[in-house]
């Protein structure tokens, strides 16, 4: 069965482009998408998905706040960061936080994969 994923951006092209890396290159199933940390949070508990794809910096309430929200409800969230790459500090605090890994925008898409992977703990697929 594929493993579930949410992706979270306020900017539709960068959500479009992610779910067809995922489903394209991946064949994960992208069952939700949301362009808040609110929806993000509101998503994850009613999809419970395998992995989330999330921006940092969005309005309503940021990645950081989404990524706090989440984890506190369940500790084993896997939440792979998107960001831009003037975003250093607020990316270093995410992965303090627990944020599984990041991807910097702009990506290419083996470096979702690769992410997406090592935060589901799969091998790389070539």
């Amino acid at each position: 069965m594929a493993k579930r994923i949410i992706v979270v951006d306020d900017a539709p092209i960068i959500r479009l482009m992610i779910k067809d890396i995922l489903t394209e290159c991946g064949g994960y199933e992208v069952v939700a998408e949301g362009s808040t940390g609110k929806e993000a949070c509101e998503l994850y508990k009613q999809h419970k998905p395998d992995l989330v794809t999330m921006d940092i910096v969005m309005p309503e309430m940021d990645g950081i706040q989404a990524l706090e929200e989440i984890l506190k409800g369940d500790p084993n969230a896997k939440i792979v960061m998107v960001t831009a790459i003037d975003q250093r500090e607020a990316l270093m605090k995410a992965v303090r936080l627990g944020a599984t890994d990041y991807i910097v925008k702009p990506f290419e898409a083996e470096r979702v994969m690769s992410a997406v992977q090592k935060a589901l703990g799969e091998e790389t697929k070539k």
